[in-house]
């Protein structure tokens, strides 16, 4: 127990210092990257501040596992410069052991890393955005243009040349019917088509059917006509960045993708992503436990470089396997979770062999 205390007695401080840092170095960073934008739209200083106050959360959401990373290495490198540990390990006590509070916090931080982000973080970052574009004059239309959506199980397929959001209005539509083997059963065309309770209405709309070896054109029937209920939140433009919204948002945004035939695996391993992400504060601090007394010599400055270069290391191998995940190499899952697993295995042979 009076080891937890020491341990946690040197941690806490260092933890506590180096996160404040981290996040005012973060949030300067945000203002000074958007100081010329802020100053050419003369925005209030009180509004900047309020753009910052809602960044912070999302400063603590990237400051957390740098402040775990500095502060364990520093600790434990601390304690070996100082011959401390040796005193630890001649009374039977492993590295793992000693550490083990650490591991058991980095786990708990984990957790508690993900929660913050779905309750704190996407709600205070979406009214950062929200405010930033207000003041900086960037406007976001839910109009869209160019849509290609599929709808009934691959039944009907949409082509619309633009959707007015205000007026609930699609131009230029074109309507691909199929049959239950995905053969052309027909096409409806119309100038436009207008939203009314619970299907669209086609104006001046057509419909062409293969017949006897010809294609005829007549007027469109009601029995298809009353077929096109997919409603406007389908055609709107819905594009959204899976890494800044909750994850029940995200997975509503996934379905449906999928249900418009459209491509998911980049949203996919983004959202396995969300989960895996708050586990980084695990693994560095996995990391710098096993990577730290390995030299006597420059304890602190070797233990955080090579701590560093683990984590850097880490980085370059998720952003490779979040990659190949999105070009659909392997699976989404993998791809978030592969880079995770591994370092902490790798981690955990470190301390197996730490000199103890």
């Amino acid at each position: 127990m009076k080891l937890v205390q020491l341990l946690f007695k040197k941690f806490i401080p260092v933890l506590v210092v180096s996160m404040l840092f981290f996040v005012l170095l973060l949030s300067l960073a945000d203002i000074f990257v958007n100081i010329w934008s802020y100053m050419s739209h003369a925005v209030p200083v009180a509004t900047v501040l309020r753009i910052t106050a809602y960044f912070i959360p999302k400063a603590v959401w990237y400051a957390v596992p740098i402040a775990m990373l500095f502060a364990t290495a520093y600790v434990l490198s601390d304690f070996y410069a100082k011959n401390e540990l040796l005193a630890v390990f001649a009374s039977g006590v492993s590295l793992f052991r000693f550490t083990l509070p650490l591991l058991i916090l980095s786990l708990v931080m984990s957790v508690g890393l993900f929660v913050f982000d779905e309750y704190v973080v996407v709600p205070a970052y979406a009214k950062k955005t929200s405010l930033q574009a207000q003041v900086l004059n960037r406007d976001f239309t839910s109009s869209n243009d160019h849509i290609v959506i599929m709808a009934d199980e691959g039944s009907i397929v949409y082509n619309a040349e633009y959707f007015d959001n205000e007026l609930t209005r699609l131009y230029v539509l074109t309507v691909v019917f199929r049959t239950e083997d995905r053969s052309l059963d027909r096409i409806l065309t119309a100038d436009s088509a207008l939203w009314q309770d619970d299907h669209w209405v086609l104006s001046n709309g057509y419909e062409y059917v293969y017949e006897d070896g010809n294609v005829n054109r007549k007027t469109p029937s009601s029995v298809y006509v009353e077929r096109l209920t997919e409603p406007p939140e389908t055609f709107r433009n819905n594009t959204i960045d899976v890494e800044e919204v909750s994850a029940r948002e995200a997975k509503a945004y996934i379905l449906r993708q999928q249900r418009n035939g459209l491509p998911v695996a980049s949203a996919k391993a983004n959202y396995y992503k969300k989960f895996s992400f708050p586990f980084v504060v695990l693994v560095v601090v996995f990391v710098a436990i096993g990577l730290s007394g390995r030299t006597r010599k420059n304890v602190l400055l070797v233990s955080l470089a090579l701590s560093l270069a683990a984590v850097v290391l880490f980085y370059v191998v998720q952003m490779v396997t979040m990659l190949m995940a999105e070009f659909e190499t392997i699976p989404a899952v993998m791809g978030a979770w592969f880079p995770v697993l591994l370092f902490v295995v790798l981690s955990a042979v470190l301390v197996r062999y730490s000199k103890t």
